[in-house]
């Protein structure tokens, strides 16, 4: 069992840059690929970035590369989600989430991972 808890979102104005953090319960932390997810309100969740057991690995998606940063410390159970040159786009309550995954593997799909955090709001003003 792996608990999620995320944490660093707020209001920012459009440019304006936040790091979201996830910090994970448990001791098999390095065991799992972690991933970002966002949803803004009427829209699907979908996939923003991932990152594999070790953090040799990441991937994002288009609307987000370049402007955002995944990474992990496994030392302290946490991942991060580094989010500069942010857009009113950008607005949507962030996931972090955990699957089991060796190697160089992450998941882009929701159903792919197993635990999910409660989520915290980003809202980036025009």
């Amino acid at each position: 069992q792996v608990q999620l808890v995320e944490s660093g979102g707020g209001l920012v104005q459009a440019g304006g840059s936040l790091r979201l953090s996830c910090a994970a319960s448990g001791r098999t932390f390095s065991s799992y690929a972690m991933g970002w997810f966002r949803q803004a309100p009427g829209k699907e969740r979908e996939f923003v970035a991932a990152i594999n057991w070790s953090g040799t690995s990441t991937d994002y998606a288009d609307s987000v590369k370049g402007r955002f940063t995944i990474s992990r410390d496994n030392a302290k159970n946490t991942v991060y989600l580094q989010m500069n040159s942010l857009k009113p786009e950008d607005t949507a309550v962030y996931y972090c989430a955990a699957g089991r995954a060796g190697g160089s593997t992450y998941y882009y799909t929701s159903r792919q991972y197993d635990y999910w955090g409660q989520g915290t709001q980003v809202t980036v003003s025009s």
